[in-house]
């Protein structure tokens, strides 16, 4: 019986842990300002798709999504996203690598600027729940979907939907592994 329990227990620790996602506030407490060293804050992170970013700043600033060629020159002239909410969460729904700015080219010059190497295959959808970025009236994006209100949303993507689904059949089968290990006692 103490075996069956244990195993339940595996399975059920197992598909919680697998269903997990991490939520970064960029620059911790410093948020995304020209003082804080990026650097430095993204040097111990690990990032998978199903994370979500949060870029913490004041209305005078603004994060830019843009490509690796406009990252390297700080290019802001022609991006994939801009968000100047002051309060923006991006999740990160697919692999490879995800290039911010600051709005302002100097301050990019100067060091604000964010590369995050998202791990996972190209297949994959969000695992978790992830928040939707937080859409303004000030964002503009030219290749990701803009939400229909302004409002805070927090949805369940497909990929939470599966996540949860396979959790429930870890769960199902350790219950009838425990019955089953029951009766034959």
């Amino acid at each position: 019986m103490e075996k069956v329990l244990l195993v339940y227990s595996l399975l059920f620790s197992f598909a919680i842990m697998t269903c997990s996602a991490t939520t970064y506030t960029v620059g911790d407490s410093s948020g995304w300002d020209i003082s804080t060293n990026l650097d430095t804050w993204i040097a111990d992170k690990n990032f998978k798709v199903g994370d979500a970013l949060v870029f913490q700043y004041s209305s005078s600033q603004s994060v830019e999504e843009v490509t690796k060629e406009n990252f390297d020159t700080c290019n802001t002239t022609n991006v994939l996203a801009t968000y100047g909410s002051g309060n923006t969460t991006v999740p990160l729904t697919r692999a490879g690598g995800r290039y911010y700015v600051s709005g302002n080219k100097l301050y990019c010059l100067g060091g604000m600027k964010l590369h995050v190497h998202v791990e996972g295959d190209d297949k994959s959808l969000a695992p978790t729940i992830a928040p939707k970025a937080v859409a303004g009236t000030d964002q503009n994006t030219s290749t990701l979907p803009q939400s229909p209100s302004s409002k805070k949303n927090t949805h369940f993507s497909a990929g939470a939907a599966n996540c949860a689904r396979d959790a429930i059949q870890l769960v199902y089968i350790a219950l009838v592994a425990a019955v089953y290990g029951m009766m034959k006692i």
